[in-house]
């Protein structure tokens, strides 16, 4: 469901069209399939949905605001389904992007990518953070800290957090973390051209880069498994 619901969003995000239409879009696409946005009220979220746009990092609230040519659009969605929670993010090119900015796309799901061929049962959870830091930052490019991954099962956010980078001065409980099979977790890396700092904006949802730079974002929802891992909110083309 999240990952056809992206695919949706990805065909949709053209320009001319508004963030609030891509809301619209997948709220009646999930309930036409059973399920509900999971977003929707969530400690007080407005949406269905969140669509971030250029260098709106995650929590974009959709609304009037038209695409353009040259924007880039992060669409993150949430779905329950029978009391269990998916989680899953695209950021999609609105026609005619820069070169650097595919660029960012590019290594930023690359990112993904190489996170989860990382997982498995018996590693800690330290080689995933830092799988996606080494990737990002070897691309001249920064990993946002602020905001992390998470476990998803019963309820949207679980133990344990997942940051996309390693603090070698500082230990973090979870870096120890050895997963197990059958843990589900949702890894998103979000990755800033310029600083890795960010900012919430009035609305207090919408985070933003502080040097209002461009800014990506893509997640699964990823089942441990004994010898590797299964995404579970497969997206086409993403």
């Amino acid at each position: 469901m999240v990952g056809g619901a992206l695919n949706l969003s990805a065909t949709l995000a053209k320009p001319g069209v508004t963030t609030k239409s891509l809301d619209e879009a997948v709220f009646k696409y999930i309930n036409e399939k059973g399920g509900q946005a999971a977003f929707k009220g969530y400690r007080g979220y407005p949406a269905n949905i969140c669509v971030s746009v250029n260098e709106e990092v995650v929590h974009g609230i959709p609304d009037k605001r038209v695409l353009k040519a040259g924007d880039i659009v992060s669409v993150d969605i949430g779905v329950c389904y029978k009391g269990y929670y998916a989680d899953a993010a695209v950021t999609v090119p609105v026609a005619g992007i820069k070169p650097e900015t595919q660029r960012l796309l590019d290594v930023t799901r690359e990112s993904l990518r190489l996170a989860i061929n990382k997982i498995k049962a018996g590693i800690k959870l330290s080689e995933i953070s830092a799988a996606v830091q080494i990737f990002v930052e070897a691309n001249g490019f920064s990993v946002v800290r602020d905001l992390v991954g998470h476990g998803i099962g019963s309820a949207m956010h679980e133990d344990p957090q997942i940051p996309n980078y390693v603090d070698k001065d500082v230990t973090r409980v979870e870096d120890n973390i050895i997963l197990k099979e059958g843990m589900v977790l949702a890894i998103e890396p979000m990755v800033n051209q310029g600083t890795y700092e960010v900012e919430t904006l009035a609305n207090g949802w919408t985070v933003v880069t502080r040097d209002r730079k461009l800014s990506a974002h893509f997640e699964h929802t990823v089942l441990v498994k004994e010898g590797g891992s299964e995404i579970m909110t497969p997206v086409m083309n993403y």
